[in-house]
């Protein structure tokens, strides 16, 4: 797992998996994974799937890396606590899928809160084999 500062402000983590490290053949069946994981979260819940790749290539005057293949948001939230307003501004979580021909990329912000980060952290390394 990569940690980074995307556009020198944003701190991400991404984790690249060979598809000859993992048992996933797809976007779609790494989310299937995360909808399971927050299902089984006792208080996680999913929001949305948001399909940035179609989105994307549905513009006109769009760019999008030519080497990606396929990219999927999954949205969920952990929100147990709202102790001020400004945690609004940080929810909800989102990890994106990204998929290249030989590989995927999960990517992520950080989580504000340590062990929901470590959780998260958690389900993008078990996505390779062990």
């Amino acid at each position: 797992m990569k940690q980074s500062l995307l556009m020198d402000k944003y701190p991400i983590y991404t984790l690249e998996i060979d598809k000859t490290e993992t048992t996933y053949t797809s976007v779609d069946e790494i989310i299937a994974y995360l909808q399971e994981k927050v299902a089984t979260h006792p208080f996680a819940v999913e929001i949305a799937v948001f399909d940035h790749f179609t989105h994307t290539t549905g513009i006109e005057d769009h760019t999008i890396d030519p080497n990606i293949k396929a990219a999927k948001n999954f949205v969920f939230c952990f929100g147990k606590m709202l102790p001020k307003a400004a945690m609004m501004a940080v929810r909800p979580r989102s990890i994106g899928v990204c998929e290249f021909e030989n590989s995927f990329e999960i990517s992520f912000l950080e989580v504000p809160n340590e062990k929901l980060h470590e959780v998260t952290e958690g389900w993008a390394k078990a996505l390779k084999n062990k």
